[in-house]
Order: structure tokens, then sequence, then C-alpha cells
């Protein structure tokens, strides 16, 4: 990708929002998507979180909640740049210049995530799967998991020239129930 696309104001009508859920979980050892942070399963946070910037939202990787959920690309099992990828290619069917992506175990996302990854491509330093890219980036991510790379979201933002975001408090990214457990005890 040879510009940054994202310069020209956006609205959160032209965004797709995905929430990124096909992990196996295995840090976790069991469902973390479902697992319940304040009586609510996170991926329901991470849903909530994403549709306040976006037009609609889609979740990548499972159904989920009635919305409608899409696989991964170019396959399954691919980590989490397949979920982007796989997002992205649905955007550009559906015609939204963007997608505002998150994983489904992220929690305590900033109100003003939107505005802080503008302009785009940009991603969220400590979490990159939390970025906003312009549709027009499925074939770059798509170029990396069939190369025979790294098949990182490092890999991607580098290959789009993505910018770095610092975020004032961090998300929490919880990958074990240890650290669900310590979210709960201590609070974020």
């Amino acid at each position: 990708m040879s510009c940054c696309v994202g310069l020209l104001p956006l609205d959160r009508a032209a965004v797709l929002g995905a929430v990124i859920a096909g992990g196996k979980s295995t840090r976790f050892g069991s469902d973390k998507a479902v697992a319940e942070y304040h009586g609510r399963a996170l991926i329901d946070h991470a849903i909530e979180a994403v549709a306040e910037h976006s037009a609609q939202t889609i979740v990548v990787g499972r159904d989920h909640g009635g919305l409608p959920g899409i696989p991964d690309q170019p396959a399954p099992d691919m980590g989490p740049l397949a979920g982007v990828a796989a997002a992205l290619l649905e955007a550009q069917a559906r015609g939204f210049a963007a997608v505002l992506t998150a994983p489904c175990d992220a929690i305590a996302l900033p109100q003003d995530l939107l505005k802080r990854l503008f302009p785009y491509p940009a991603y969220v330093e400590s979490l990159p799967v939390i970025g906003l890219w312009p549709a027009s980036a499925a074939a770059d991510a798509l170029a990396i998991l069939k190369g025979d790379g790294v098949h990182s979201m490092k890999a991607f933002v580098a290959r789009i020239s993505a910018r770095a975001v610092q975020l004032p408090r961090e998300p929490v990214n919880i990958n074990t129930a240890a650290d669900l457990e310590r979210v709960e005890r201590h609070g974020l």
C-alpha cells in the first residue's frame, strides 16, 4: 500500500466493526470469548465497544448473539491476521471504506478509540489487532498469509505502513483465566 488513504474525515457510517474471535483459547483453558466479566461474556464487551464506532458489526471466526459470523481468511487457525483479512474482505464486499478491529478478549477500550486511530491505517501499539484499517488492505493481509514468511499483525502493519498509537490507558487483554481473575479482583 503506497499511501495513507485515511486522511479525509471518516464518519462511522463508513466503518465496519469486526470482533476477532477465531482463536483456540489454549492458554485460557476454555472458550474465553464466552467467559464472563461483570456478568457478561468477554465477547459482548468487545462487540459493544466496536459497535459504538461503526455502522455495522460482525464477528469473525464464530457466530455469536445473532451477529453475522464470518470465517477467517484464507483459512481458520492462522492467527489474528486471518481474522483481520476476513473483515477487510467483508468490508470491501459491503462497500465500507474502513474496518475497526478488536479481539474478543480485550476490555476497557477507550470511548474515543476511532478518533485516536485516525488518520488510518493505525493500530494500538500494545495490541496490534486493535486497529483501523482501509478495506483496500485486504490484498496485503492475504499476501502475508499466503506467503512463506511470518503471518503476524506486525508484518501486516509494516507492509501497509500503519501508524502505531499509544493510548493513555492500555486496554486489558485477557489471555488466561488468571488474567480474568486478577481483573475481576483488582479492577482495570
